[in-house]
């Protein structure tokens, strides 16, 4: 218990401290803990382990990039994260903080956690939901953290096992400059100048190619036409850490020379994030732990273990699931031998040092005797097989089959254009993405792999590379294509490369269901083995690998995967678990990639080598009908109960097209047969003649209301209204006071439709003038047209 005033004292000093020391800029203002005396008259703050107390200001350094200034600022924002960068393009505007543990995660891998958020707010509009407010992740937001995960996950320290979370928040948009690409050079920013170990930093920049030009970081509308989008995160002294792609069937000089440049810029961003770490003078932390195997019991496990591996990796006659049932033989026997001889030794220091072996031996037999455990050499590919048309009820479909274990089933659905997805508001603002009707979705169940686990909604790996095999096919499909398609390609095995033969498959399901594709797409992924330099680090020797299969992409250093026709590159990805590798490498699997890919397109196109000149007969029918506005309420009827009474009995989707002019999609032909019976039915008795403008024409009551009249020209002509003011040349109230009735001819003329509803025009009136009137016949019919040539008389329009 403290006296009054000792308390009030007490408190001003903590005041003061507490303020002191949550302004400012460059130093994290947190704390772990506040000691008071027993005298209660002195406080002291205790500060959390590295964090500085001294208060400083925001650091703000802008680069030049493509000819544009990006602004990168740290010290001013969500101080409390171990980092915390704002990045500003135009006025465009990322913030992105990083966050990571200081104890360790009882994973066995390195759990980072990236989270880009579109913020409705950024972009000026509130969500469209029921609650209005964000809800889960979009595929544009997950899709761009994986970007981001991809381009800076390969230069944490190898062991760092904490757990390390990268929030993506849009501060602003202006719809003129893709924050996705600020997202990737905050990341690099935040990591840099915390206190977290990380070898960065790097920077990232998007190009495009823009009447032969390339554009670095290109505008929203510079983008609508250009032939690239490249996405480059380049390390310091131009070195590749990341690349991803689509391109309109681009030339590979084309495509290399963007890459080249692109890298050329990034280097600019690198240097600007680095005068900021020198500025602030960033210290990072000791790591309590890295979890890396004990070079004693690596020793030992290569003794116990090495000839064993050896015999398994050069028997090219092992599967994939033989050679990892011998694996996994080995490492049990071998595990429980280093268990006695090591008892203190934590249970991942016995299964790391296994794997630290296996990948040696993996990395040694192709690094010095060119052997790849399934006998092949480094530049050839696993029998592939096709076969297409495997239902005849499906649209579309096809199996591609690449070595014993890669099955890829692909089959193409038609659909309406109503089908398309509706890209939402947000993500229509923030980065220009519109409805598409074209997709590929990529489902990968648990049997691939002879596993067993929960078949639930996509996950971020599928949906990741579901995008990776549609942008490669997206190029080829023809832009007035009137169906939606959407191609499902499910693995059935899976030994390496998925996503590639999703594509290959893809292409030829889509030539099999008739869609005028403008030339075949094959992808092949191609894999890289290093061997590195222990002093400087730098990459003293590598191999190539052709067509990787699981275990040589689970070993090795890349995974490069390159799609396009037998002309041109339509899709690239590239992820390195190296901290960057030079682009010499790079351009070496593009050449080596391209190789692969036209032998790939010889193999297909002995299976089907053009797309088939007609539909399947089971497939959707799409027809247009023409609707003069005149009849337009009679086809679609009260409330539109004409039209969903059409769909409801016969399974066809009505879109209108214009003012006159209706789409119907029909599933099979023969829903199209009922839809024109129906068609047919309702319109049967609406013949509409040919009128004359200023003819005076018999017309017939049927019907008297208080407004005026209904008359009808002709027996099966729809009713229209004749307005008490077009009845008499005096003033009167209701058609009763002219005495007419129900049945009786009256002489109306014709004045043409009012071009706004298309309502025939009639009056009675002007004939009580002196002037001579002819009365003329009717003839010359005609009426809604379902297909087929629209009439060209002055009563409807083409």
């Amino acid at each position: 218990f403290l006296p009054t005033g000792a308390m009030a004292a007490a408190t001003a000093r903590c005041r003061a401290a507490l303020g002191g020391l949550a302004v400012g800029g460059g130093t994290r203002a947190r704390w772990r803990r506040l000691l008071l005396r027993p005298d209660g008259f002195m406080l002291r703050l205790v500060p959390a382990h590295g964090v500085a107390t001294q208060p400083g200001r925001g650091r703000t350094v802008t680069v030049e990039v493509g000819g544009r200034k990006m602004e990168l600022s740290s010290g001013k924002l969500a101080r409390f994260a171990d980092g915390s960068a704002v990045v500003q393009l135009g006025d465009t505007a990322v913030m992105v903080t990083a966050v990571s543990k200081t104890k360790p995660s009882a994973s066995q891998f390195m759990p980072l956690v990236v989270d880009y958020r579109q913020k409705a707010a950024a972009a000026g509009r509130i969500p469209t939901n029921y609650l209005r407010r964000e809800l889960g992740s979009t595929d544009k937001e997950i899709l761009t953290s994986r970007v981001i995960d991809r381009s800076i996950r390969p230069l944490f320290p190898v062991g760092y096992f904490y757990d390390t979370q990268i929030l993506c928040n849009l501060l602003a948009v202006d719809g003129v400059n893709d924050p996705d690409v600020l997202a990737i050079n905050g990341a690099s920013a935040a990591l840099a100048l915390s206190d977290i170990p990380w070898n960065g930093p790097i920077g990232a920049v998007r190009v495009g190619l823009v009447d032969g030009e390339a554009v670095i970081n290109p505008t929203r509308k510079q983008m609508s036409s250009s032939a690239l989008n490249l996405v480059v995160a380049g390390a310091p002294q131009n070195q590749v850490v990341m690349l991803e792609a689509t391109a309109e069937n681009m030339l590979q000089q084309d495509f290399c020379h963007a890459i080249k440049v692109g890298l050329k810029h990034t280097q600019q961003i690198i240097q600007g994030i680095q005068q900021l770490v020198k500025e602030q003078g960033v210290v990072k932390r000791t790591v309590q732990k890295l979890f890396v195997a004990p070079e004693e019991i690596v020793e030992c496990a290569r003794k116990l273990a090495f000839n064993k591996i050896y015999a398994v990796f050069t028997d090219s006659s092992h599967d994939k699931i033989s050679r990892d049932e011998a694996i996994n033989k080995i490492r049990l026997e071998t595990e429980e031998q280093l268990k006695e001889k090591f008892p203190e030794a934590e249970p991942y220091e016995i299964m790391e040092s296994f794997n630290v072996v296996s990948k040696d031996i993996f990395r040694n037999l192709v690094l010095n005797e060119y052997r790849r455990c399934d006998g092949r050499d480094l530049t050839s590919l696993r029998d592939i097989k096709c076969e297409v048309n495997m239902f005849k009820m499906l649209h579309g479909s096809a199996l591609f089959q690449r070595g014993q274990t890669q099955v890829v089933l692909c089959t193409v659905t038609f659909d309406s254009i109503e089908s398309s997805v509706k890209s939402d508001l947000i993500s229509t603002a923030v980065s220009g993405i519109k409805d598409k009707n074209f997709m590929l979705h990529y489902e990968f169940p648990p049997y691939a792999t002879n596993e067993i686990g929960k078949v639930t909604g996509m996950n971020r790996r599928e949906l990741g590379h579901g995008a990776l095999a549609e942008r490669a096919l997206k190029p080829i499909i023809p832009q007035d294509f009137p169906f939606t398609i959407r191609v499902t390609s499910e693995v059935l095995e899976s030994n390496g490369s998925s996503s590639m033969a999703s594509a290959c498959g893809g292409s030829l399901a889509l030539m099999d269901a008739g869609v005028p594709v403008s030339s075949a797409v094959a992808g092949v992924a191609i894999g890289l083995i290093t061997k590195c330099s222990l002093e400087k680090g730098n990459i003293e020797d590598y191999r190539l690998l052709t067509d990787i299969l699981g275990i040589e992409d689970y070993y090795g250093d890349m995974d490069f995967k390159m799609a396009g026709t037998n002309k041109g590159i339509t899709a690239l990805q590239v992820d390195l678990k190296l901290p960057g590798i030079p682009i010499k490498i790079v351009m070496e699997a593009i050449q080596q990639a391209t190789a692969a890919k036209r032998e790939i397109l010889q193999i297909m196109n002995q299976t089907l080598a053009k797309p088939r000149a007609n539909r399947k007969e089971s497939g959707p029918v799409v027809e247009t009908i023409h609707v003069p506005l005149s009849k337009r309420l009679r086809f679609v009827g009260p409330g539109a109960y004409n039209l969903k009474k059409l769909q409801a009995q016969t399974g066809v989707t009505v879109s209108q097209l214009d003012e006159e002019t209706y789409s119907v999609f029909a599933p099979t032909p023969s829903a199209m047969h009922e839809a024109r019976e129906f068609i047919g039915e309702i319109c049967k008795d609406d013949q509409e003649v040919n009128l004359e403008f200023g003819a005076v024409y018999t017309a017939t009551i049927t019907e008297i209301r208080d407004s005026g009249v209904m008359v009808k020209l002709y027996p099966n002509m729809t009713p229209v209204l004749l307005h008490n003011s077009q009845l008499d040349q005096r003033k009167i109230k209701h058609p009763s006071a002219l005495g007419l009735e129900v049945g009786q001819e009256i002489q109306v003329k014709y004045f043409g439709r009012d071009p706004t509803d298309g309502r025939m025009r009639l009056s009675r009136k002007i004939l009580q003038s002196p002037a001579t009137t002819v009365l003329k016949t009717l003839t010359d019919k005609n009426s809604i047209v379902l297909g087929g040539t629209l009439p060209e008389s002055s009563t409807s329009s083409q």
